[in-house]
């Protein structure tokens, strides 16, 4: 491969007429097989109540997915903490590193939610989140000097009450359950990790397993917040999501450089960041496998759930409007799709733009086949260039 890694984001995507259980068997072989074109890491995403998307467990997957292949990294983009504890993420985790030693990443994400924790009356305030950072890269007409396109930032406060929004945060959290501030929860995944937490009383808490197992931790964000912030106080490598939020990049990723301080794992910053992508033998064939994407993200951002992901005439002919075009347009225009030569040139656009170590990319077509196509394509063209 290329001097800067290539590695996969999964979300376990359901095509329509599909069944989740087709679903998984497809990411475990897409597994086995982008080991084969030489990716550097394989990670799942976690998505809750979303018909088109099965990836509701990494940790789940990724044991089946340890099974099935033997060389490449495998992990989590994200596991989200919100709803989650310190210690049943160490301990998922462990297992798998018992078995599967040496293999493993474990991405932290922030789910839904508040991003602190109530105080009782009287405490003192949280401290405030770092002010967003101003990118040292310049966008000048929603683009790079380098033709990256970085667009508006999209808004989801149409989201804000939703009942489906809250739906899901009712299911996944515990009656009257407060989440942990985002920061002092990763502080405890690390503690436990490395044998070393301790109450304010002194007790302390020994993960088994878990506790020395050997995983890289990651976090990941869409911004220059709290999770920049986070993965850059505690030297961690970072995570920008590109295909979420494009806009924001360059943001996230230059505020967890100014935040970076080096850490017994790492001694500079270290960054990989995400992008849509579909390849095919030409960029006509790319557009076609691609013609679901829209519709797709629509459901997402109505907060109707991922549909099971429609084929290129199931798209065509679902209704479409001006204000659907607008909801969508930021990740649409940001998905990069053709020939391996076209693809590989906006990845290197992006690449140069962030300055990332690695980039993590994200597919999904309609048949399970053009998807495998589609990364085998890329990974011979990274290859070439490198």
């Amino acid at each position: 491969m290329s001097a800067i890694p290539l590695g996969v984001l999964d979300l376990v995507p359901v095509s329509s007429g599909s069944t989740a259980a087709e679903a998984l068997n497809n990411s475990i072989d897409l597994a086995r097989r982008s080991e084969e074109f030489g990716y550097a890491r394989y990670w799942f995403a976690e998505h809750h109540l979303n018909p088109g998307v099965a990836g509701t467990s990494p940790a789940v997957v990724l044991a089946l997915t340890a099974s099935a292949t033997s060389t490449i990294r495998i992990g989590s983009g994200a596991v989200q903490l919100g709803h989650r504890t310190a210690l049943s993420t160490v301990e998922e985790f462990g297992l798998i590193d018992a078995l599967h030693p040496g293999r493993l990443d474990l991405g932290l994400g922030r789910s839904a939610g508040p991003a602190q924790r109530p105080r009782p009356s009287g405490d003192p305030d949280p401290a405030p989140a770092p002010a967003p950072v101003t990118p040292v890269t310049p966008v000048i007409g929603g683009n790079t000097p380098n033709g990256l396109r970085i667009p508006d930032r999209f808004s989801f406060a149409h989201l804000l009450g939703h009942p489906r929004v809250a739906l899901q945060q009712k299911l996944l959290n515990l009656p009257g359950a407060q989440p942990q501030d985002y920061s002092e929860q990763v502080d405890d995944v690390l503690a436990l990790l490395r044998g070393e937490y301790r109450t304010p009383e002194g007790v302390e808490a020994h993960a088994v397993p878990g506790e020395g197992a050997d995983v890289q931790v990651w976090i990941l964000g869409s911004s220059g917040g709290v999770s920049a912030e986070t993965a850059g106080r505690n030297g961690l490598r970072f995570a920008a999501n590109y295909h979420v939020s494009p806009a924001t990049v360059l943001e996230a990723a230059e505020g967890y450089r100014a935040a970076f301080k080096a850490s017994a794992e790492l001694d500079r910053p270290y960054v990989t960041v995400s992008a849509d992508v579909v390849v095919a033998e030409d960029d006509e064939t790319a557009r076609e496998l691609a013609t679901g994407y829209a519709p797709w993200v629509r459901s997402i951002r109505t907060a109707e759930g991922a549909i099971p992901y429609p084929t290129p005439a199931e798209a065509r002919a679902l209704p479409w409007s001006e204000e659907d075009r607008k909801l969508v347009a930021d990740r649409v225009e940001t998905r990069f799709v053709g020939s391996p030569r076209t693809v590989a040139d906006h990845l290197e656009r992006l690449q140069e733009a962030t300055g990332a170590d690695e980039l993590l990319i994200t597919t999904i077509t309609h048949r399970h086949a053009d998807r495998v196509h589609s990364y085998r394509l890329l990974a011979l063209e990274w290859q070439r260039r490198g």
